[in-house]
């Protein structure tokens, strides 16, 4: 009022109302009521960008919140932790290799289809991001930088780690080094305005180390700005299709209890619209860990119906014909029905009287056919043959035996790069991989693999049924 009356104006370009903070239960805080939260316990503990980006992540700015202990520490957890973990995979291999990101220009590098995608997302993200700030849109732009940090973590990082682990500094290696960095370096740039601590130590570590002319803080930089040449909607959209099949597949092998190391032969995808380019459609085999992937058509022959009347409808309609249509449902052409009410309507005659079926006088459930295990959406339908020759059972147990000695590096405190020998005691199927071809030496940095436990750090597996014991020393 006084600017207004001084001024003839609002002392403000833009004004965000803020609203109340409440308690866990979504009482307001009060001294009376004795559920006031003394911000410090919380400050201290978990620290101020973990409390900033719960505010950020909770709702809208404008929207009453729930402030508690337990929801900072998801929202730490979820973010912060994530942002965290992936940068400290990437100083740890590039601490490993000497990495200096000043050498190599993102430019020249070969880069991999993930890394097309990484650089895709994270551009759109750049653009999404400053869209939504100019528009004091806060909750809908930290909710999209924490969807992409979870993706870079679950997704690139995990599908790629392999290509950090070689020797050699090869241009594949090169590539995914400065994919990551520039990832991480552009998110540290992103959420300063958010996380502005963990973004500064990020930032001083990856960038004034290498590149002398760099501002010497990350509050220094300018925001980042998206790269159209670098944005590949297509390919976003073929990766967002690649995840869906991959957790439908996922889905498929937890119902049919087959692990996921386990290889399989072939993945069936059925569905409208499926257009994966070659490079994709391996990705999505690699991740379901299947040795081939094939385009379907209909679903109808990798899975079955089982139908059953929905009474509150078909009740009203032909109470006293309900024992006439349970008999026909369980004896029909499941597959004829359900294409005909999926259009739109199934005539049957049913002892002398027309019965008409629609979506909704049905109950329609799924099983797998046999050989399969399926999984689907309203979408897309996946298959994988669970039918497991010799052959596919040798290979899963080899990746089960390099998982399980992995494992026993970690506990004896080995380092990433350290050189072992393994010995073993084992029979069977576990022989037979152990003394066949195979390449666990190269996988766990064996020196050697030699028959009998003798010394270093033994352990016992079960692996399929079988007893295998395993021992790992330092070289």
């Amino acid at each position: 009022a006084i600017s207004t009356l001084l001024f003839d104006k609002a002392p403000f370009k833009n004004c965000i109302v803020l609203g109340h903070v409440n308690d866990k239960n979504g009482i307001k805080m009060s001294k009376h009521i004795g559920n006031v939260v003394d911000p410090w316990s919380v400050l201290d503990k978990q620290g101020s960008d973990a409390v900033r980006w719960y505010f950020y992540t909770s709702s809208a700015p404008w929207l009453p919140s729930s402030f508690y202990e337990e929801a900072v520490s998801e929202a730490q957890r979820k973010y912060l932790g994530t942002l965290w973990n992936t940068y400290a995979f990437f100083v740890l291999y590039a601490d490993i290799d000497k990495f200096d990101p000043s050498k190599y220009s993102l430019k020249d590098c070969k880069l991999s289809l993930m890394d097309k995608w990484a650089l895709s997302k994270l551009n759109s993200l750049v653009k999404f991001v400053d869209e939504n700030l100019n528009e004091y849109k806060t909750f809908e732009a930290s909710r999209k930088i924490e969807e992409f940090t979870d993706e870079i973590s679950n997704w690139y990082v995990r599908r790629c780690r392999e290509r950090y682990w070689g020797s050699d500094m090869s241009e594949d290696k090169i590539a995914a080094y400065m994919t990551l960095y520039t990832v991480i370096v552009t998110l540290a740039k992103i959420t300063a305005p958010f996380t502005p601590f963990i973004a500064e130590s990020i930032y001083l570590n990856l960038v004034p180390n290498f590149f002398k002319d760099a501002p010497i803080s990350v509050h220094l930089c300018s925001f980042p700005e998206c790269d159209d040449s670098l944005v590949d909607e297509k390919l976003e959209e073929g990766m967002e299709l690649v995840l869906e099949i991959v957790n439908l597949g996922r889905s498929a092998r937890n119902t049919s209890n087959v692990k996921n190391r386990q290889p399989l032969s072939k993945l069936y995808i059925a569905g409208s619209g499926i257009d994966l380019s070659e490079g994709l459609l391996d990705i999505a085999k690699e991740e379901l860990n299947v040795k081939a992937v094939e385009n379907m058509d209909s679903s109808d022959s990798l899975i079955t119906y089982k139908l059953k009347p929905q009474l509150k409808t078909l009740g009203p309609k032909y109470g006293r014909k309900l024992g006439d249509i349970r008999k026909f449902l369980e004896t029909c052409n499941t597959k004829e029905v359900v294409s005909a009410v999926e259009k739109g309507e199934y005539k049957v005659e049913l002892g002398g009287e027309e019965i008409v079926f629609t979506k909704d006088d049905l109950l329609i459930s799924t099983e797998s056919a046999s050989g399969f295990a399926s999984c689907a959406d309203d979408k897309i339908t996946v298959a994988l043959d669970i039918n497991i020759t010799q052959e596919l059972l040798l290979e899963g147990i080899e990746r089960e035996l390099v998982s399980k000695i992995q494992t026993m590096r970690k506990e004896a405190g080995f380092q990433v790069t350290d050189r072992i020998i393994l010995s073993y005691v084992a029979e069977g199927n576990c022989l037979a991989v152990l003394t066949g071809k195979n390449d666990i030496a190269s996988d766990v940095l064996a020196e050697e693999i030699i028959s009998g436990v003798t010394d270093g750090y033994i352990k016992e597996w079960d692996i399929n049924g079988e007893k295998v014991t395993l021992s790992v020393k330092k070289v």
